[in-house]
C-alpha cells in the first residue's frame, strides 16, 4: 500500500468542518474529480453506510466510499473503491489556534499489479494522488469559507 498525506488549517470550528464534510450534496463543488454523487444511504455517516459518486469523464469512474468508522467531531474513516484502486481514506479535525486542522489520508492499493506496478506507482500514481487530495483539501477550505460567510450556513 502507499500513503499520501495533505493536512491544513482553516477559519472555523472542528463541527463546522464536519458539518461540511459530511454534506454529501456539497462534494462536486470540492471533492477533486466528482462531478455528481448518484447515491448516498439514509444512514450516512453511519458505520455501514455508503456513498456512490461519478467522476468526470477523464476520471476514476464510479466511486464507492462505505464508512468504516465515525467518531463525531473527530474524524471518519471509508473504505474507497473504483476500478483501479482499493483504499482506507481517512479525514482527521481538530481544534487548532486559529480554527481548525483538517488532516486528509489515503491509504491505497492499485488493483490491477504487476512486476513495475511499484515503480509506476512511485513515478507517476503517488504524485496524482498527493496532488488530488491536497486539491480536495484547499477546494474543501474555500468550500468551508463560503458557508461560513453565508448567513445560513448553506
Amino acid at each position: 500500500m502507499s500513503v499520501v498525506r495533505a493536512a491544513s488549517e482553516f477559519h472555523g470550528t472542528v463541527h463546522e468542518a464536519e458539518s461540511c464534510w459530511l454534506d454529501t450534496s456539497s462534494w462536486p463543488a470540492w471533492v477533486d474529480g466528482l462531478e455528481y454523487v448518484l447515491e448516498t444511504t439514509p444512514d450516512w455517516p453511519g458505520e455501514g453506510a455508503s456513498v456512490t459518486w461519478e467522476s468526470g469523464p477523464a476520471g476514476r469512474g464510479r466511486v464507492r466510499e462505505r464508512v468504516l468508522a465515525h467518531e463525531p467531531l473527530a474524524g471518519l474513516t471509508v473504505a474507497v473503491e473504483d476500478q483501479s484502486i482499493t483504499a482506507r481514506q481517512s479525514v482527521r479535525f481538530a481544534p487548532s489556534d486559529d480554527g481548525v486542522e483538517v488532516e486528509l489520508t489515503l491509504d491505497y492499493t492499485i488493483r490491477k499489479r504487476s512486476i513495475v506496478t511499484p515503480l509506476i506507482d512511485v513515478l507517476f500514481i503517488k504524485g496524482a494522488m498527493q496532488r488530488s487530495i491536497a486539491t480536495t483539501l484547499g477546494r474543501f477550505g474555500t468550500h468551508l469559507a463560503e458557508r461560513r460567510s453565508t448567513p445560513s450556513g448553506d
